[in-house]
């Protein structure tokens, strides 16, 4: 199955200091490998107008269910997710990691899932500014992500 993450709203390349946060520049932001955790899929700057991100997974049938695994796919069977890696990138192209976001698949209705497994193609679509204009952190679930299922 093919699992696309469609962005928009994307924060900056530049966020803002603000208390508890030290502020950075020249962001991006790509999805994490599960090992190594420092390889990223499809590295996009932070004032891109979107990113899509597509990635590979197996489904398998579980306790009426599915679970879904991957090289790009993080956590134990019942909580699985991706990682949205934010970071800067230095003159010498070099990425440092400073905040994630985790696409929850726990969240995903079973409805969306069962037809995303037949279909072969489940998209997430979000946006990734949070209300505080900094980029999107912290575990993802609706409404912050609209789930679906659609032909590849």
């Amino acid at each position: 199955m093919l699992i696309r993450i469609e962005a928009s709203t994307l924060p900056g390349r530049e966020c803002r200091q603000a208390p508890g946060f030290p502020g950075y520049r020249n962001i991006h932001v790509g999805v994490q490998r599960r090992t190594p955790r420092h390889e990223l899929l499809g590295l996009h700057p932070g004032d891109a107008p979107a990113a899509v991100w597509e990635l590979e997974a197996t489904t398998t049938a579980k306790d009426g269910g599915w679970d879904l695994r991957g090289p790009f796919v993080q956590g134990s069977p019942g909580g699985r997710f991706v990682y949205l890696a934010w970071g800067t990138v230095s003159a010498a192209g070099v990425f440092t990691m400073f905040r994630r976001a985790k696409l929850q698949f726990d969240a995903i209705p079973s409805e969306v899932l069962d037809t995303a497994v037949r279909s072969g193609l489940l998209v997430g679509s979000l946006g990734l500014t949070d209300s505080r204009g900094q980029p999107l952190c912290a575990s993802v679930r609706p409404p912050h992500i609209d789930w679906s299922a659609a032909s590849p």
